[in-house]
């Protein structure tokens, strides 16, 4: 959005300017003149305002040119306040404040803001205004994410929004890979089949979700391991935590290859 911006000048003039917002920073797009009164301050706000697009304005806000002791007002802080409220209040909503874990909420939500590392989210954090924890106390939380079953209790609250929200009898399953930039594996991150020809260490993901789309269930594994091993194990895990007798899963057809002929005796199996 293009806006008017005034800008102190050399002895004492104001500057009028056409600018915009862009990344983060304001670009001027053009340079309306220079008023060393009050007339000519007048005449190239008139203008200023003339010039503008279509459809574009200024607010009328009753803000003071000055503070109180005569010296030019400035921004000292801002913040994205309604965008963190309304991630706050999705995340409470469905039950993901039973972690009780400031830093991992804030290290969460920033990924969605912006997906990045874990040392940028505090980055992101900051360009919104959002106060956090320190960087230390993030790399504490991930540690203390496995002790803590993090993961049981995140998909216990997702189970209980889905059951809520609609039905479980029917689920999706598929897998991905994410690789990383090393150069020596380790476990779980072992050079495997990769859908990108991609030679890195990497881990298979696989995905359980209601019809909708809302994630159940994940599975980690190492990532030499076939993608057709993983369904059984994640789909039997989210049977096992949630007390599930009978469900519907789809998955590709591929799924059904590789030693899953028993997939029948497991689940009702709808290969697509």
């Amino acid at each position: 959005m293009v806006f008017i911006r005034k800008s102190a000048g050399r002895s004492g003039a104001t500057k009028v300017q056409l600018a915009e917002r862009r990344d983060g920073r304001n670009v001027i797009l053009e340079h309306v003149g220079t008023a060393r009164t009050a007339g000519e301050l007048a005449v190239l706000m008139a203008e200023a305002h003339r010039r503008l697009r279509p459809g574009q304005d200024a607010l009328d806000l009753p803000l003071p040119e000055h503070s109180a002791d005569g010296r030019p007002g400035v921004i000292t802080a801002k913040q994205s306040t309604l965008l963190w409220q309304v991630l706050t209040t999705v995340y409470e909503r469905l039950g993901f404040d039973v972690i009780g874990d400031a830093a991992f909420q804030q290290l969460m939500l920033a990924r969605i803001i912006e997906p990045t590392s874990k040392a940028d989210s505090v980055r992101v954090l900051d360009e919104i205004g959002i106060p956090h924890a320190s960087l230390r106390t993030v790399f504490r939380s991930l540690a203390k994410a496995d002790a803590g079953e993090y993961r049981a209790k995140i998909a216990t609250a997702c189970f209980t929004h889905a059951a809520a929200s609609g039905d479980v009898s029917l689920c999706l399953y598929d897998v991905t890979t994410l690789y990383f930039e090393a150069e020596k594996e380790d476990d779980p991150r072992k050079v495997g089949f990769s859908k990108e020809r991609r030679i890195d260490p990497q881990i298979v993901v696989g995905l359980l979700v209601d019809r909708h789309g809302f994630p159940l269930e994940i599975g980690c594994y190492e990532g030499n391991q076939a993608e057709t091993t993983t369904i059984i194990p994640t789909v039997k895990a989210f049977q096992a935590r949630h007390g599930l007798a009978d469900m519907v899963v789809l998955a590709h057809a591929g799924m059904l290859s590789a030693g899953n002929d028993n997939l029948a005796s497991h689940f009702h199996w709808y290969p697509v």
